[in-house]
């Protein structure tokens, strides 16, 4: 794709799994052309495989989000090649299981570089590109919230400064017509969830769902349709906040 487009673009870090992976078919689904970005190719190329097939529009751009030079220059390769970034979806996160004892400066560095600095790598640059109507949404979780975490310290801490990220970009960019807000999920079936080593594991759903109001895992999908609403006019002043999706979660938990 090299010509201008009269698509929405649309920016997902972390698209080859997961939420990002919902996200970009999501955002495919409505006609946006969609980069997707990821450290994982194969999982990437694989999402704009089944893109195509379905029939839309979408590119696979390796990004690793601790790069700032590579954030940089494909932010600018997709300004220049398409014309516009109406949209992005800053989702590439990492949660590593660490007791506090145990926790080396480097781990901890390693958490926020990817799941709160890596945001501002592709935000920073898009910003001079994006226009009136565009969205930023930022991927938090109810670990950043409201819920404390137990040997997540690092990833609770970096998705707490998410909501930060948020409120204040949010506010310098509301003049201009550009909208920032976040997602806050909770327990969602990913690879994440479903890692015994850093997460709760196959047992997942017997072990959360008790507490859940609703009584189930959520589902990748779900979070991608709050994300869609939240860039799309139908939220056209809705600015500035973190959506919980939980399954009712939070304000049932006891």
């Amino acid at each position: 794709m090299s010509d201008k487009t009269d698509r929405r673009v649309v920016i997902v870090t972390g698209a080859g799994i997961g939420i990002g992976r919902a996200v970009a078919h999501r955002f495919a689904g409505q006609g946006c052309h969609v980069v997707v970005t990821d450290v994982l190719a194969d999982e990437g190329a694989a999402v704009v495989k089944e893109i195509a097939e379905a029939g839309g529009s979408a590119e696979f751009l390796a990004l690793n989000v601790r790069d700032t030079a590579a954030a940089d220059a494909l932010v600018a390769d997709v300004a220049e090649r398409l014309g516009r970034i109406d949209v992005i979806v800053a989702n590439a996160g990492i949660a590593h299981r660490v007791p506090m004892s145990e926790m080396t400066d480097e781990k901890w560095d390693e958490t926020f570089d990817i799941d709160l600095k890596g945001m501002l790598r592709v935000i920073r640059p898009a910003l001079p590109v994006m226009e009136a109507g565009a969205s930023i949404v930022c991927l938090s979780s109810i670990m950043g919230v409201a819920y404390g975490w137990d040997e997540h310290v690092h990833y609770s801490s970096a998705k707490a400064g998410v909501v930060g990220l948020v409120r204040g970009l949010a506010v310098e960019v509301a003049k201009r017509g550009i909208r920032v807000n976040g997602v806050a999920p909770g327990y969602i079936r990913t690879a994440q969830l479903l890692s015994e080593k850093n997460s709760l594991g196959p047992n997942a759903a017997e072990i959360a769902s008790p507490y859940i109001p609703m009584g189930r895992l959520g589902e990748p999908d779900e979070i991608a349709a709050v994300i869609g609403f939240l860039a799309s006019a139908d939220a056209s002043y809705l600015t500035g906040q973190v959506v919980t999706v939980d399954g009712g979660l939070l304000p049932g938990r006891y």
